[in-house]
């Protein structure tokens, strides 16, 4: 074969879509039409369902016609990403991972639908249908989402913090043997007492209560952080210090173009366990004393019984963490592309 001819195949190979990509595309989305189709063929049996208009915009869409609109732009969201991965092997083989379980997730949805809103068959009120669930976004889309911002803000400000004075502790504690000597001890009895139990001493210290909740997250940030810091400082070669003093480094360059370097993999970990205990930790402060947050919203509609909004609440949650877990994890490559290839 001549160079030119496989120079003229090579694109065709690289971003050519395999005909038989689209069998992939198709299971992926096709749990989502079932889905909605039977949603609209499978009749109300349960009395006492509602559907109630609720105007957005210049139109009127009832819990119903909110889920179709939903799970229908999901189908469409996953067969533009498949269309898109298409042309990529490397993507590709990500989409066709994770086919099944986008085909498992639309079967899922139909059955909840079926037994949450359709027959009823669930407990009442405490596990509603998907649609009633989103009848919450329907009646106060805006109170979620200044209850959402809440959260942000205060997530934002004690994680931020807590990873900086984390990672400034770690450091100290790593590099410096008196520093060690007199912190290290304080880390560990304090580490491992849940961030909440604070709390009560918190509101007494701070003059508001966001700063109250701003402090017990950065406490529970600081524990992994710091430890994960020290232990990657700690563990750096000494033959990397001696070839760092063998070219002229001093003391601020060994720790901050070495130590630190090295103890990035590390340090990333305790920032990734620590975004969850963040999480956990702002919910929970939330429910105990904020005057808004999305702990505050599940706390005020569980005493009205309102478990749709609870539910509510809980997706946005779970989206607003995959959120926080992508970007730490989209610096985190970033930041260590060093290792591509070095790691499976």
């Amino acid at each position: 074969m001549s160079v030119s001819t496989v120079n003229a195949e090579s694109p065709l190979k690289k971003g050519g879509f395999p005909v038989k990509f689209i069998g992939v595309i198709l299971f992926s989305v096709v749990g989502f039409v079932f889905a909605i189709l039977a949603n609209v063929f499978i009749p109300q049996v349960s009395e006492g369902v509602k559907f109630e208009d609720h105007i957005i915009g210049s139109y009127a869409v009832n819990m119903n016609g909110a889920y179709r609109i939903v799970v229908a732009l999901l189908a469409v969201f996953y067969l533009g990403l498949g269309i898109f991965s298409g042309f990529d092997k490397e993507r590709r083989k990500k989409y066709r991972h994770r086919a099944k379980f986008r085909f498992a997730v639309g079967i899922a949805l139909a059955l909840w639908d079926l037994l949450g809103t359709k027959l009823q068959v669930l407990p009442q009120p405490f596990f509603p249908g998907p649609a009633g669930i989103l009848e919450a976004f329907l009646i106060e889309s805006d109170y979620i989402l200044e209850n959402t911002l809440y959260s942000l803000r205060l997530f934002s400000w004690g994680f931020v913090l807590g990873v900086i004075v984390g990672v400034g502790t770690g450091i100290l504690i790593g590099w410096f043997p008196k520093v060690f000597y007199w912190v290290s001890p304080v880390l560990n009895v304090t580490g491992v007492i849940p961030a909440v139990a604070w709390m009560p001493f918190a509101l007494t210290l701070f003059p508001t209560p966001f700063a109250a909740a701003v402090f017990l997250i950065v406490i529970c940030v600081w524990f992994p952080v710091a430890s994960l810091t020290a232990s990657g400082v700690q563990s750096t070669p000494k033959a990397l210090f001696e070839a760092a003093r063998t070219l002229g480094g001093n003391t601020a360059y060994l720790v901050f173009h070495v130590a630190v370097p090295h103890a990035m993999p590390q340090i990333f970990t305790g920032i990734n366990t620590a975004s969850a205990f963040a999480f956990t930790t702002l919910v929970m402060a939330e429910m105990m004393g904020q005057p808004g947050g999305l702990g505050y919203y599940i706390n005020a509609s569980k005493v009205w019984s309102a478990y749709y909004k609870v539910f509510a609440a809980i997706i946005v949650m779970a989206i607003l963490f995959s959120l926080i877990s992508k970007i730490v994890s989209l610096v985190e490559s970033r930041v260590l592309r060093w290792q591509r290839g070095l790691l499976k």
